[in-house]
C-alpha cells in the first residue's frame, strides 16, 4: 500500500522589470540634505515616505507608535532635501534622522538618547542571564501589505522566528546578542539585515522590497523539472544535517468551529533531530505547553485533533519523501518549470506539479523551490487535488458521529528550510483542514470546521547532542490537547513563539476561556 504524507499548494509571482534609483549619495555633504524631487504630491505618510526610498534607495526604520502609516497628507511639488521631505511628510520636526547603511533610522530624541543607552551599556538586572526583545511588524514596501510567515532570525546563532499572519514578531534574545545582525527575508523579497541595536525599544515598522530579476540577467534555456528533483534528492547528503541536532520549536494546533476559536493548544517542544539520511526517528519532548478552551461551547460537535505533532514529522519532507518527489519511477504526476523566484537573494527554480489527468485517486498539486546554484529544497507548498479532496474524509477523520456528515474542502500544507552554518534545516511547517459539517436530515443545518497547525524552529544547538531517555520522549501520535501538563504563570519564559495574529487574539478574547492547571 502507498504511503501518502500530506503537502500544500501555493503560487507564485516574479515581477519581470527593471527597478532604477536615482543616487544622493555626495562625497564630502550630509546625505540628508541631498535635493530630490517627490513626483506624488497626496497619499499616506507610509506611501510619501515610499516616495523618498524610491528617489533616493534609502528604507525607513521607525516606532510605529510614533507615526499613524495611514494618516493622508497632501505637500506642494518642489524640490526637497531629504530631511526637508521627512519633515514635511510627517509633520514632526522634532524628528532626529541618522543613516545606518540603506536605512534612515526616525526617532524622537528622547526616546534615541534611551536607546543609546541600551545600546552602550550592559541591560539592567539580576545576575542571570539577561534578555532583550526585538519587535515590530513586517511588510511590503510598495503595496503596505503585511508580510505572513517571513523568517526573523540572528545571522550569527541559529535563533529565529516566524512573523504571523499580520506581519507581527517578536524575537526574545541574550544580552550576549546584543551586537548581532538580525535578518528578515521572504519568499519573492531582497532580505534586510539590521544590527539589533538599532531596533531595541521601540515596535518597529520594517519593509522588504520585492526582489527584481533584471531582463538582461535571465537566460532562457530548456529545464527537466524532473531532473532538478532528482538533483535535489541526491544532494540530500550535501544539503542537509549528517549529525543529530537539538530543535527548539514553537508548536500551535487550534480548532475553529462556525468560525469561532474553541480550543487552541500551545507549547514549546525540544525535538532531537536525527541526521538526514538516517533511519531512525525523530524524538520530541515536551518543555512547556498550555490549553485555552471554550467552556461555554454547548455545541453537541467537539472536534480534537489526533497526530499534529507526527504530522509535522512527517512533513520533514526531505527525511521522508512524499510520492511527488519520486520522479524516477512516477507515472502519477505532470511536472513543468513554471517559474524562477528569489529566496534570501538567491535565485529559485520553480517546479509545479498536478497529478495527470487519468489518475482519478486523490492526489496532490502545489510548488517546489530548490536553489537553483546548490539545489537545496527551500520551500515545498500543496493540496489535496481540489477535484478529489472530497474523498480524502476516511483518511482524514477517525471517528465521527453517526449524525453528521463531514466533507474536506480544502486540505494544504507549506513546509520551509533555512540555512544555518551553510546546512539546511526544518524552518516553519502549517497545516490547514477546512471541512463542511452538516447533520443528517437538516438541509439548513451547515457550517464550518477549520483545524490548523503550525511549528517553527526558535533555536538550533548541534553540541552534545543525545537522544532522550523513554520517561522524556512525548507521544506524537495522540491527542496533544489531552496532555497533562502543570502550568506555569510565566509560561513563555525566555522562549521565542509565533505571536498570534489579530483573529487569533480577538477569538481568545471573546471566549471564556479556562487555562488548564493539571499535574502529571
Amino acid at each position: 500500500m502507498k504511503r501518502k504524507v500530506p503537502y500544500f499548494a501555493a503560487c507564485s509571482f516574479i515581477w519581470f522589470m527593471l527597478f532604477i534609483t536615482a543616487s544622493v549619495r555626495a562625497e564630502g555633504k550630509d546625505t540628508l540634505d541631498c535635493k530630490i524631487i517627490l513626483l506624488k504630491t497626496k497619499g499616506t505618510i507610509y506611501q510619501m515616505l515610499g516616495e523618498i526610498t524610491e528617489r533616493s534607495g534609502f528604507l525607513f526604520i521607525y516606532d510605529s507608535n510614533i507615526l499613524d502609516n495611514d494618516q493622508r497628507i497632501k505637500l506642494k511639488k518642489k524640490e526637497y532635501t531629504i530631511r526637508e521631505a521627512v519633515h514635511a511628510i510627517t509633520g514632526q520636526n522634532d524628528l532626529k534622522m541618522k543613516i545606518i547603511g540603506n536605512h534612515i533610522l526616525l526617532s524622537l530624541h528622547q526616546k534615541t538618547d534611551s536607546a543609546a543607552n541600551v545600546i552602550d551599556q550592559p541591560l539592567a538586572g539580576h545576575k542571570e542571564s539577561i534578555y532583550f526583545d526585538v519587535e515590530g511588524v513586517l511588510h511590503d514596501n510598495y503595496t503596505q501589505e503585511p508580510i505572513s510567515y517571513g523568517t526573523v532570525g540572528v545571522k550569527e546563532a541559529g535563533v529565529g522566528t516566524i512573523t504571523n499572519q499580520n506581519g507581527e514578531f517578536r524575537l526574545r534574545l541574550p544580552d550576549s546578542l546584543l551586537h548581532s545582525t538580525i535578518y528578515f527575508s521572504h519568499l519573492g523579497y531582497k532580505p534586510q539585515e539590521i544590527n539589533s541595536q538599532l531596533l531595541i525599544g521601540r515596535h518597529n515598522f520594517l519593509t522588504l522590497e520585492p526582489q527584481v530579476i533584471p531582463i538582461q540577467e535571465i537566460v532562457v534555456r530548456l529545464v527537466n523539472p524532473r531532473k532538478l528533483l532528482q538533483d535535489m534528492i541526491d544532494k540530500r547528503n550535501i544539503n542537509y544535517a549528517n549529525h543529530p541536532a537539538y530543535l527548539t520549536s514553537f508548536y500551535r494546533e487550534g480548532v475553529e468551529h462556525r468560525k469561532k476559536l474553541s480550543n487552541l493548544t500551545e507549547a514549546i517542544f525540544k525535538i532531537y533531530k536525527t541526521p538526514y539520511m538516517s533511519p531512525h526517528k525523530d524524538q520530541v519532548k515536551l518543555l512547556k505547553m498550555r490549553r485555552i478552551s471554550d467552556e461555554n461551547e454547548k455545541d453537541s460537535l467537539i472536534a480534537k485533533m489526533k497526530s499534529g505533532i507526527n504530522a509535522c514529522l512527517l512533513l520533514d519532507v526531505i527525511k521522508i519523501l512524499p510520492d511527488f518527489f519520486m520522479t524516477d519511477y512516477n507515472d502519477q504526476y505532470n511536472y513543468i518549470h513554471s517559474d524562477i523566484t528569489v529566496i534570501d537573494n538567491r535565485l529559485a527554480n520553480v517546479i509545479s506539479f498536478e497529478q495527470k489527468a487519468n489518475v482519478k485517486e486523490p492526489l496532490y498539486k502545489g510548488a517546489i523551490y530548490i536553489d537553483a546554484e546548490n539545489d537545496a529544497l527551500l520551500r515545498v507548498s500543496f493540496e489535496f487535488n481540489p477535484q478529489y479532496v472530497k474523498d480524502v474524509g476516511n483518511i482524514l477523520i477517525i471517528k465521527k458521529s453517526r449524525d453528521i456528515k463531514i466533507i474536506p474542502q480544502k486540505v494544504s500544507y507549506t513546509v520551509t528550510y533555512k540555512p544555518w552554518n551553510n546546512t539546511y534545516y526544518i524552518n516553519h511547517i502549517r497545516g490547514d483542514l477546512n471541512f463542511k459539517i452538516k447533520k443528517r436530515r437538516k438541509i439548513f443545518n451547515t457550517n464550518t470546521l477549520h483545524v490548523w497547525f503550525e511549528m517553527a524552529t526558535c533555536r538550533i544547538d548541534t553540541i552534545d547532542v543525545r537522544r532522550f531517555t523513554k520517561h522524556e520522549i512525548l507521544p506524537t501520535r495522540s491527542i496533544f490537547a489531552e496532555t497533562n501538563f502543570i502550568y506555569d504563570k510565566d509560561f513563555w519564559e525566555n522562549f521565542n513563539v509565533i505571536l498570534p495574529e489579530e483573529k487569533l487574539n480577538e477569538a481568545i478574547s471573546k471566549i471564556s476561556s479556562k487555562i488548564e492547571e493539571t499535574g502529571y
